[in-house]
C-alpha cells in the first residue's frame, strides 16, 4: 500500500519546476500532435457517431473537442478519445503496444473545463504526469496479464489519478479512484479489432470515460479495490526516467505495425524512381503482428488503417499517406486496390524476437520487366530513438489541421500550445471547442 501511496504522492506533489526542460518540450509536442489528429479525425463517421451519442445520451454543459455540441465530463472525455482514435496517427509507446495521450488529453480537457480554473502550466503538468502513470500502468498490466488489452484498459487508471489531482481529491480517495478505474477499465482484446477492423479501435474513448467517472465517483465516496498495477516493479524510476520522452510519433495515420513496411517500399520508390504502374508484385517480410494486419480489400477507413497491404499500396501511388488518402470516399482507386491485392507478407524469426521494442520490416518489389528491388531492414520513422524535429511535427500538424480548420485557426492553435505554460487554458480551449468546417452529422 505504501508503494501505491508513493505513486499517488508523486502525482499530487510534482510541480512544473520539477519537470526537466526536455519533458516540458515533449509535452507540448505531444499535445500539438494530438490536436492535429483530433482535428482531422473530427470529420470521420466514427467521431460523428460518438459525439452525437454523447450529446444525446450524456448531456451536459461542456463543448466537445472540434464538435461544438455539449455533453457531460464523461461524455466529452469519451467522444474526444474516440475522435483521436478514429485516425490512427497519434503518438504511442512501443513497450506498451499502445497509446497514452489519446485518452489522456480529452479526459483532462473535460475535467479542466468543468473546473473552470486550470492554468495552462497546470494543464501541461498534469498531462505530463498522466503519460508517466499511463506508460507504467501499461507495462505492469502487460507483465501480469496474458491477454493483450487495448490502451483503454490501462490509461483509465492513469486518468483516474490525474483527474483526482485536478479535482483535489485526498490520497485515500485517489487510491479508490485508481482502483475503481482498474476494476472497470475496458479490458478489450486488441487483436480482435486487428482481425476484424471496426470502430472499436484501441478502447481509448472508453478508458477516458472510465477514468474520469472513477474519479468523480470516488469524490462522492464510492470505494474500490487497490489497483494491482500500482504494486509492481515498474514504478521504481518514477520521476527519474521520463517515459513521455520515449513516445514515438507517426508519420502516417495507420497502425504502427504497418509503418516499417511503408518506410521500406517508399525507400525503394525513392531510390529507383519507378511508377506504381511498373509494379508487378510486392512482398513484405516483418513480424507476426504486422502479418495479422491482413486486410487487402478495404471498404472503409477502419479497414484501411488496420492493414499492411493497403497503406503500402497508397504509398507506392502517392509517395506519402495523408488523412485524405484513407478517407472512406478515397478507397476505390483501382491502382491502389491492384497493388494491395498483389502484396504478400511473411514472418521473420528475428523480427518477431525483437518486437515490440523494435518493429522491423523489409520489402521486395518485382517490376513488370522482371527486375527485383530489395530493401534493407527498416524500422518505423519517428521512433523514440530518432524522433521527428519540431519542424517535421509542425508540418504534420498543419497537414492534418489546415484542411478542416483553415490556416488562421490552425496557426492560432499552434501558438496557443507553445504559449500554454505562460497563459491560462481558455484561449486554447475556445479554439478547439467549436466545430471543424465540415458539417457534423446528428445521431437520432
Amino acid at each position: 500500500m505504501n508503494h501505491t501511496n508513493n505513486i499517488i504522492a508523486f502525482s499530487k506533489e510534482l510541480t512544473w519546476d520539477d519537470l526537466p526542460f526536455e519533458v516540458r518540450d515533449y509535452t507540448k509536442l505531444c499535445l500539438l500532435d494530438l490536436l492535429g489528429v483530433a482535428a482531422s479525425g473530427a470529420g470521420t463517421k466514427l467521431s460523428n457517431i460518438a459525439c452525437g451519442y454523447a450529446a444525446l445520451d450524456m448531456s451536459g454543459t461542456i463543448p466537445m473537442i472540434f464538435d461544438g455540441r455539449k455533453a457531460s465530463v464523461a461524455g466529452v472525455a469519451m467522444a474526444g478519445g474516440m475522435t483521436i482514435d478514429s485516425l490512427d496517427g497519434h503518438d504511442g509507446f512501443n513497450p506498451a503496444k499502445g497509446h497514452a495521450g489519446c485518452g489522456l488529453f480529452p479526459a483532462l480537457y473535460a475535467v479542466a473545463q468543468d473546473n473552470k480554473s486550470t492554468s495552462g502550466q497546470q494543464f501541461l503538468l498534469t498531462l505530463a504526469i498522466g503519460y508517466e502513470l499511463a506508460c507504467r500502468a501499461a507495462l505492469a498490466q502487460h507483465a501480469t496479464v496474458s491477454d493483450y488489452h487495448t490502451s483503454g484498459a490501462w490509461v483509465a487508471v492513469a486518468i483516474a489519478g490525474v483527474a483526482s489531482r485536478m479535482m483535489k481529491l485526498s490520497l485515500e480517495k485517489t487510491r479508490h479512484a485508481m482502483g475503481i478505474a482498474e476494476y472497470h477499465g475496458p479490458r478489450s482484446q486488441m487483436m480482435r479489432c486487428i482481425d476484424h477492423p471496426t470502430m472499436l479501435k484501441d478502447g481509448s474513448g472508453w478508458g477516458a470515460l472510465c477514468g474520469v467517472s472513477a474519479a468523480r465517483m470516488a469524490k462522492a465516496g464510492f470505494t474500490g479495490a487497490p489497483a494491482l498495477t500500482l504494486q509492481t516493479k515498474h514504478w521504481h524510476d518514477l520521476g527519474e526516467n521520463w517515459l513521455i520522452t520515449k513516445q514515438y510519433f507517426k508519420p502516417y495515420p495507420v497502425c504502427r505495425w504497418a509503418q516499417a513496411p511503408i518506410a521500406a517500399v517508399l525507400d525503394l520508390k525513392q531510390i529507383y524512381d519507378f511508377s506504381s504502374t511498373d509494379v508487378a508484385s510486392v512482398h513484405i517480410t516483418s513480424f507476426y503482428e504486422a502479418v495479422r494486419l491482413g486486410q487487402k480489400k478495404v471498404t472503409n477507413t477502419e479497414e484501411a488503417q488496420y492493414s499492411t497491404s493497403f497503406p503500402c499500396a497508397i504509398a507506392l501511388v502517392h509517395g506519402d499517406i495523408l488523412p485524405e488518402h484513407i478517407a472512406d470516399d478515397a478507397l476505390k482507386d483501382p491502382e491502389i486496390q491492384r497493388l494491395s491485392s498483389v502484396l504478400t507478407i511473411s514472418e521473420d524469426d528475428h523480427a518477431n524476437l525483437v518486437f515490440p521494442g523494435s518493429r522491423l520490416a523489409r520489402a521486395d518489389i518485382t517490376l513488370k520487366n522482371g527486375q527485383v528491388l530489395s530493401s534493407t531492414w527498416f524500422e518505423p520513422k519517428w521512433d523514440a530513438s530518432e524522433p521527428p524535429t519540431k519542424k517535421e511535427l509542425t508540418k504534420k500538424f498543419r497537414d492534418y489541421a489546415t484542411p478542416v480548420l483553415g490556416k488562421t485557426r490552425t496557426k492560432a492553435i499552434y501558438e496557443a500550445v507553445f504559449n500554454l505554460d505562460r497563459s491560462d487554458t481558455q484561449q486554447l480551449f475556445r479554439l478547439i471547442s467549436s466545430p471543424i468546417q465540415k458539417p457534423v452529422a446528428n445521431v437520432s
